[in-house]
């Protein structure tokens, strides 16, 4: 296919609202000729410091406010980092969507849990397609990734193609048939490429990415030498790693059992949709595989990233409904741990062997394999479409800084190179790439059924609670004189035991009594609540501090009496 490109003038605006200096939460706004155009819709996962925060997604503060010009929305393929925050997006925004068809399945199902649908006008998508979308001249490419389905997506300007990888790497021999599409790649780049935005996720990795195909062997070597049963834990989207557990069972006389809701979902979709070839009466459900001759029976569960409530880490302490790890059992960790859960996935793994489990993970192992490019892929994809410009994404800042030196390897010149993070805005003309200004691109926190109502305030106080508990005085005045009638009562909780530290928190009592009791300005006694909270915590927070060198909230309760 050849596309005659108009005049050479205009620009291409980059603003991207996630996925940049970070791993997961990716979307990217695209703008070109006033038409704003959407690359993904992802969102993350909390760490440590937001106790209690469900999901985080990106700010559509941007979006809201341009919510005229935004002519649709692409998802390159499944994974929550590319797909999660598609519910809440189109909550706000009714943007037609175009997809895969596993990855449409995959929306679809997560809308209908929040009672949503896919707008008017959204469509799937095939491969080597191409369509219009406003302004743009849309063309999906086939790539290899841990999820079937997974593609990248060109966009044809008069500049020329803008082009996203997507999660990307380069498979010879998938499990699925499915390669990368190396020859449309190439086409693109004999067309010219004005821009390339590619995955950064292993560009600290030299070499290659292993064939998914590898792991199958690596499986079932490990369930024949295995004697009781075997666990495999694996990401719940990893289709292809399911297909290859199943074949392995297969070829060692095992039955099947799913283990984990999202695990079920998925594969209950990839069935339904020929992703998934699965032998008649091989799979059987985790109550029957209970109760079935250890030797026969093989389980597939989530948790390989030590989640506490998976269903791998329930079994690890010991706490499932109907599976429980016994001495002898085999299991294996098929994935790597993402940065950030290696102590989560290191304790699930003590835990096992605590319970008498063989653990077979680790790269030694080679029962995974990464679905992202490694440094001499990732140069390929440069070799292949030629960029005029590039702009590194999906990775944290390092990454893209590695990702860069690889194009500056490659031959595109640093000048024409662009590292950006979430909320600059990058600006691309035919001769020179920059960052002009910044928009709203923060974090919006799900918690619950509350969306952006948790912020740094209560995450503040939510962390102080944790770190040094609460202390609750609560006091009686009398309403006409303001004088103490009642109290006041401490009331401990994460600070102090309070039957051990009777001594202590008579010392409060009497520190917050005497304050109430002092005198204002006017020889009164103080009336106002506000001031008389502000006493409270005044006469209590450096005492505190002073005897234990903890700062509890201190939470004053005034009863008017």
């Amino acid at each position: 296919m050849h596309i005659t490109a108009g005049q050479k003038n205009g620009r291409v605006l980059l603003r991207p609202l996630g996925g940049v200096g970070e791993i997961g939460k990716n979307m990217m706004a695209v703008e070109y000729d006033d038409a704003i155009f959407i690359v993904d819709c992802g969102l993350t996962f909390p760490g440590k410091d937001a106790p209690g925060i469900d999901l985080v997604i990106p700010d559509m503060t941007f979006l809201r406010e341009n919510s005229r010009r935004i002519v649709g929305l692409f998802i390159t393929h499944g994974h929550e980092d590319h797909i999660g925050a598609l519910p809440y997006f189109l909550k706000e925004f009714q943007v037609p969507v175009y997809a895969t068809r596993f990855t449409t399945a995959l929306a679809e199902a997560k809308l209908q849990e929040h009672g949503l649908r896919l707008p008017k006008g959204s469509r799937v998508v095939r491969p080597g397609e191409t369509f219009n979308v406003g302004p743009y001249r849309v063309l999906p490419f086939r790539v290899n990734h841990s999820i079937p389905d997974s593609v990248g997506v060109a966009l044809w300007t008069s500049l020329g193609w803008v082009v996203f990888t997507g999660d990307f790497k380069f498979d010879y021999t998938p499990v699925d048939g499915e390669v990368t599409d190396i020859a449309r790649l190439g086409e693109l780049g004999r067309e010219g490429v004005f821009l390339l935005c590619a995955d950064s996720t292993n560009a600290e990795r030299p070499g290659v990415t292993g064939s998914e195909r590898t792991v199958g062997p690596a499986l079932e070597r490990a369930m024949a030498l295995a004697e009781r049963r075997v666990f495999v834990a694996s990401f719940a989207s990893n289709v292809h790693r399911v297909q290859q557990v199943i074949d392995a069972a297969a070829a060692c006389g095992r039955k099947v059992a799913i283990s984990g809701r999202s695990l079920e979902q998925m594969v209950t979709l990839a069935v339904e949709h020929g992703y998934l070839k699965v032998p008649a009466g091989i799979m059987v459900t985790v109550d029957e595989a209970a109760k079935m001759p250890p030797h026969k029976i093989a389980i597939v569960t989530t948790g390989s990233q030590g989640e506490p409530l998976s269903a791998l880490s329930r079994m690890a302490r010991g706490d499932h409904r109907q599976l429980q790890i016994q001495a002898g059992d085999t299991v294996i960790i098929s994935a790597t741990a993402i940065p950030g859960n290696e102590k989560d996935v290191q304790r699930t793994i003590d835990n096992l062997y605590r319970l008498g489990a063989k653990v077979v993970y680790g790269t030694e192992a080679k029962v995974h394999v990464s679905g992202h490019a490694a440094q001499e892929e990732m140069k390929l994809m440069l070799q292949l479409l030629r960029p005029r410009f590039f702009v590194p994404v999906h990775g944290e800042y390092r990454m893209l800084v590695q990702h860069a030196e690889l194009a500056r390897q490659v031959g595109v010149p640093a000048e024409r190179i662009q590292i950006v993070e979430n909320g600059q805005v990058c600006e691309v003309t035919q001769n020179r790439i920059r960052i002009t200004g910044t928009f709203p691109a923060g974090e919006v926190f799900v918690d619950g059924l509350g969306v952006g109502d948790v912020g740094n305030i209560v995450l503040r106080d939510r962390r102080q609670l944790s770190e040094d508990g609460i202390l609750i005085v609560v006091v009686g005045l009398a309403k006409t004189t303001g004088q103490v009638v009642a109290g006041p009562d401490i009331i401990s909780r994460g600070f102090v035991y309070m039957r051990e530290s009777e001594s202590l928190l008579e010392e409060a009592r009497a520190r917050v009594l005497s304050a109430l009791t002092g005198r204002n300005g006017n020889g009164g006694p103080v009336t106002e609540w506000s001031t008389i909270k502000s006493l409270v915590r005044n006469a209590l927070a450096q005492f505190l501090f002073d005897k234990t060198k903890r700062r509890p909230m201190i939470l004053p309760i005034v009863l008017e009496i």
